[in-house]
């Protein structure tokens, strides 16, 4: 094997790999939720009767069984006026359509479904809240014992907002942007196996990603301490992020097996259950921006206000409310910004974690910010950026954050030359004077990895959250192999691989004597509260337990070795000879194999001296990144460790028939710092591109005004495959991160950049007609319909007059009328 194999391949591939629906035992029971068709409403009565008269039906229990069990979630944000009760199931009040309302456990998931159908319940509809400026003015309210649908709000600002105003030159107004909804839809959906045992606890086979945080949440509700949750891991197929809000779903399969006297219980999720009632990414509305520049285009100041929807229950998802600050200014120089940022609740599915968390959306408005205002001063998008862009590194953004390494504007250019761009651009004036809509857009966008939790504090002052760490250890066995376990939990990144070539390379073994053991497990005592993959952190977090531990590995074997031979521990190396990993002198000429020392401490250790007591050759180590908690009060502080960076290039043909985007050409920057298998990094930059290009032209979470979800099945919603991806041509550059070890910086989450290029992409097609690309994602119907309409929304002011002892006049630019020829 070489490193630019994965070694997951061996089983995901050949399709032998271990899925939570894998396991077919017969001794399962099955859980099946009874969902709400309704957004809101009141829960008048429920009916189990005849579904229990069901043979195969082994109980059934509703929301009020729940709450006479457990506690309710602690939420990261408890509301301004009071908390949030969320029990994981409606109890008295649905609050989205699919929402669990009716818990049933059966011998198949078939008799479950059938009984569920012969429950009744009768329901009293209330008001529908679906757009956050209706749900901020609080005439309907979701949350009655919150009194409000205003989960937090705070005003960010920072540098001299109103300072760089009074002396702009240009004053570019944008009234609302608008970023959609949707998700990522993993190819595997959700699934649990619970095992509540009265002495033993509670363990969980599941597909989870953050299983630190989980257990956290878990035990307090099921009133049990959080060593007696077990939580556990295999394949997954996939996550993106969705996978963090499935810990309600793994409370009541807990609740379930409890009720059947701790039998084991299945939930497997179906497509459309993920669809209407898992995790969302939130969508969010950016309204009243103003946006301050100077006479050659350099953006001095932002000033805007930002409205998140949070769906029915907060749950996870208030630290969106401030995780897009760790991008504040996103790839440019920006140091005035004022953000009044506020996120709500709506009846519609929760939101949560979503590839580039809260980032993307940020992103997506400070470059829809940029393409605008260079459209509407006349500079071309690769110039206003190149103006715009960090010039030095590192940089300290106005709150803060510290971007560690990267050079954007090198980025660009290496991204045009790669795509063509001088060729391209006189393409594009040939095309257009036939007639076509020809387009090439920009998107660049950072990934911000290794996040620090302590500034869940500006959310809830009183966070229990701080820091971050992450867990790791390794081990000899008998044989002489390197055991490696992680607290990270792979869901198609290759940390099997990446984890062995690395320790591999660090004793200077061959690679075939190290074993990464898959999946998770809190039994294996390597994780911490923080554990999982999550943020970009595995490169750095996951990597730097596993180098700390490989390190205290070294010094063990060296200095047994020492005690064994009685060398010198200075004379003593970790290598290789004949293909045996060992512990050798410099010259060569004495040596112990992994295997020979690991027999002499566990088969002799009667023959050892006192002195050997402490060794184990079992290491442990706990990676802590050097963060601090935030200044809560002015929301200033480091937020995360490294900055990873992407920026793409593409160009795109709108049919003038049917406004279908063609892509004609497509180019991606990479920047992940010090690349450790560039085979995996491929395929991460590839997953995040489709990731992008889907969210933006093919697939949205759409709504209608009484809260049914209009694309809750895959005909509807229209996930991207290989069928709709271009061809895509790849680049590469490294600049190391001074922050971590090895130089790494994470990566995957770039599935925003490919966004945010389509958007700019679509804006230089159309802008030469009046029109401005106010959303995030436009069907072939929706392009239409707004060409049809021809309308913009952007309007310049030019100063003319005196600031300060200069000229002023003010000016709007033209909006087009006319239909589109």
């Amino acid at each position: 094997m070489n490193s630019f194999e994965r070694r997951e391949d061996a089983r995901l591939v050949r399709g032998t790999g271990r899925f939570v629906d894998d396991d077919h035992s017969v001794s399962h029971l099955h859980l099946v939720f009874v969902r709400s068709p309704y957004a809101h409403a009141n829960i008048i009565s429920i009916d189990l009767a005849a579904a229990l008269a069901v043979e195969g039906v082994v109980a059934a229990f509703t929301g009020e069984d729940v709450k006479a069990l457990t506690v309710p979630y602690q939420e990261f944000s408890q509301g301004p006026l009071g908390p949030i009760i969320d029990y994981g199931i409606a109890v008295e009040t649905v609050k989205f359509q699919g929402e669990p309302v009716v818990c049933i456990v059966a011998r198949s998931p078939e008799i479950g479904v059938d009984a569920g159908e012969l429950v009744h319940i009768e329901y009293e509809p209330l008001p529908v809240v679906i757009d956050v400026e209706d749900a901020i003015t609080d005439n309907a309210v979701i949350h009655k014992e919150s009194g409000t649908n205003l989960v937090w709000g705070g005003k960010f600002d920072w540098g001299d907002v109103d300072g760089a105003f009074a002396s702009a030159a240009h004053v570019v107004e944008i009234d609302k942007l608008y970023f959609h909804r949707f998700s990522s839809t993993p190819l595997e959906c959700c699934g649990v196996i619970a095992c509540w045992d009265r002495d033993d606890g509670v363990d969980f086979l599941t597909g989870l990603m953050q299983p630190g945080i989980t257990q956290q949440y878990i035990a307090p509700v099921l009133g049990l301490p959080p060593e007696k949750i077990r939580i556990r891991t295999r394949d997954i197929g996939g996550a993106f992020g969705v996978r963090q809000g499935i810990f309600t779903y793994m409370t009541l399969a807990a609740i379930a097996s409890r009720m059947v006297g701790g039998r084991s219980v299945k939930w497997a999720e179906t497509r459309s259950e993920h669809l209407v009632s898992s995790s969302h990414g939130s969508d969010r509305t950016f309204l009243n921006t103003r946006v301050a520049l100077d006479e050659s285009g350099v953006i001095l100041a932002i000033d805007s206000t930002h409205i998140d929807d949070g769906g029915a229950y907060p749950r996870y998802e208030p630290l969106g409310g401030v995780i897009w600050s760790q991008v504040a200014p996103g790839n440019y120089r920006l140091q005035n910004l004022r953000i009044d940022f506020s996120q709500v609740s709506t009846n519609k599915c929760p939101t949560g974690s979503n590839r580039g968390y809260s980032r993307m959306q940020h992103i997506w408005f400070l470059e829809r910010v940029v393409d605008i205002c260079g459209h509407q001063l006349g500079i071309p998008a690769d110039e206003i950026r190149r103006r715009n862009y960090v010039p030095e590194m590192p940089w300290t953004t106005p709150n803060g954050c510290v971007y560690d390494s990267g050079d954007y504007a090198k980025m660009l250019e290496s991204a045009k030359a790669l795509v063509g761009w001088d060729e391209w651009r006189a393409k594009q004036k040939t095309m257009r004077a036939e007639g076509k809509l020809i387009g090439i857009g920009i998107g660049t966008t950072l990934d911000s990895g290794t996040n620090n939790f302590g500034q869940s504090k500006i959310i809830t002052p009183y966070s229990p959250f701080s820091g971050n760490s992450e867990g790791a250890g390794v081990r000899i066995d008998g044989e002489g192999m390197v055991n490696v376990a992680m607290g990270s939990v792979p869901q198609g990144q290759s940390h099997e691989t990446v984890a062995a070539q690395v320790v591999a390379a660090e004793l200077g073994i061959p690679l075939e004597f190290v074993h990464v053991e898959s999946g998770f497990d809190t039994q294996r005592d390597v994780h911490t509260p923080f554990s999982g993959t999550y943020a970009s952190q595995f490169v750095v977090s996951s990597l730097s337990a596993v180098h700390g531990a490989v390190d205290k590995l070294r010094a063990e074997l060296v200095e047994l070795a020492s005690i064994v031979t009685g060398n010198d521990v200075a004379g003593l190396k970790v290598g290789t000879v004949d293909g045996q990993p060992v512990v050798m002198t410099e010259d060569g000429s004495t040596a112990l194999t992994f295997g020979q020392l690991w027999a002499r401490l566990y088969l002799e250790g009667g023959t050892l001296p006192k002195e050997a007591g402490h060794l184990t050759l079992a290491c442990k180590h706990v990676y802590r990144p050097p963060f601090e908690i935030p200044d809560l009060d002015r929301k200033y502080g480091n937020l995360t460790l490294t900055y990873a960076a992407q920026l793409h290039v593409v160009v795109v043909e709108i049919d003038e028939l049917t406004s279908a985007v063609r892509i004609l050409d497509y180019a991606a920057m990479d920047d992940c710092g010090r690349v450790i298998n560039h085979t995996i990094v491929r395929g991460q930059v590839n997953g995040a591109i489709a990731h992008g290009i889907g969210a933006a032209l093919m697939e949205s979470l759409r709504y209608d005004e009484n809260g049914n979800l209009l694309t809750a099945t895959f005909s509807d919603y229209t996930p991207i495959t290989i069928m709709n991806m271009p061809r895509v041509k790849l680049g590469n550059m490294e600049s190391p991160s001074p922050f971590t070890y090895n130089g790494a910086k994470g990566m995957g989450e770039g599935g925003g950049c490919a966004l945010h290029a389509l958007s700019s992409a679509l804006q230089d097609a159309l802008a030469g007609n009046g029109i401005t690309i106010q959303r995030s994602h436009y069907s072939p119907s929706e392009l239409y319909d707004l060409i049809s309409s021809h309308v913009g929304s952007a309007v310049v002011r030019k100063r003319t007059a005196p600031v300060g002892g200069s000229a002023s006049a003010v000016c709007a630019v033209e909006q087009h009328e006319s239909p589109l020829q």
